[in-house]
């Protein structure tokens, strides 16, 4: 199963190719250059590379979201656009599901976070049982200090291993409270994790075809919000 998979859910712009259970090549870029503008010619690369063509993949994956609206909606457009030219599914992979199985065999809780600004994060708390990673909350935006309370309940005396964007942005607080960080190679979406999770998906069905598919927003759009709180 050939997996190419699109990441552009943050800051970092990512794609990637999977067969089977190998990696054959991942570009990465996070330099807060706009997605539009490179997230296409690191595909062409990539595939040139790996002498592949777009109709060799059986799958297009793609991170889903959480994460910037803008990003995700050039990550969406990608992903459609090339999954209608050979007539393929699409596999949605929620981001936050991404950025927890970079941490992979954690012996404690992994709390991906986010920065959605203001203190608030996109978030969830998981944990590996009998070797799989398991999803013990829903997919949550929220204050940073819930998150905190909330993987405290839930750690029974384990480690707490933050990682995500939020990490760089929130990591006094983090650490004033004993918790562990990531290093930064694993704390940005990847879209060598998109395409890895997506061959999980896809044996279990979760593909989509092009045009059911749309991005997961947990609140929604800035601009829309502060419309709503002028009326």
């Amino acid at each position: 199963m050939n997996i190419l998979a699109i990441d552009t859910s943050g800051l970092s712009a990512s794609v990637a190719v999977v067969r089977d259970d190998r990696l054959l090549g991942e570009f990465f870029i996070d330099l807060k250059l706009t997605h539009s503008q490179t997230i296409m010619p690191m595909l062409d690369k990539l595939l040139e590379v790996l002498e592949l063509t777009p109709r060799e993949m059986d799958y297009i994956a793609v991170s889903s979201g959480p994460g910037s609206f803008t990003g995700l909606r050039i990550g969406a457009a990608a992903a459609q656009g090339l999954a209608f030219a050979i007539n393929k599914d699409i596999v949605p992979v929620p981001t936050i599901d991404v950025l927890a199985y970079n941490v992979i065999n954690a012996s404690g809780l992994v709390v991906p976070i986010m920065d959605a600004k203001r203190r608030q994060v996109y978030s969830a708390v998981y944990a590996y049982e009998s070797g799989s990673l398991k999803r013990l909350t829903d997919y949550l935006a929220d204050d940073l200090d819930e998150i905190f309370r909330i993987a405290d309940e839930l750690a029974n005396g384990r480690d707490i291993i933050f990682t995500g964007d939020g990490v760089e942005a929130y990591g006094e607080a983090i650490v004033e409270k004993g918790y562990l960080t990531a290093p930064p190679h694993l704390s940005r979406q990847r879209a060598a994790a998109v395409a890895t999770l997506a061959v999980k998906f896809a044996v279990d069905g979760k593909a989509v075809s092009p045009d059911k598919f749309s991005p997961f927003y947990i609140r929604k759009p800035q601009a829309q919000r502060v419309l709503e709180e002028k009326c």
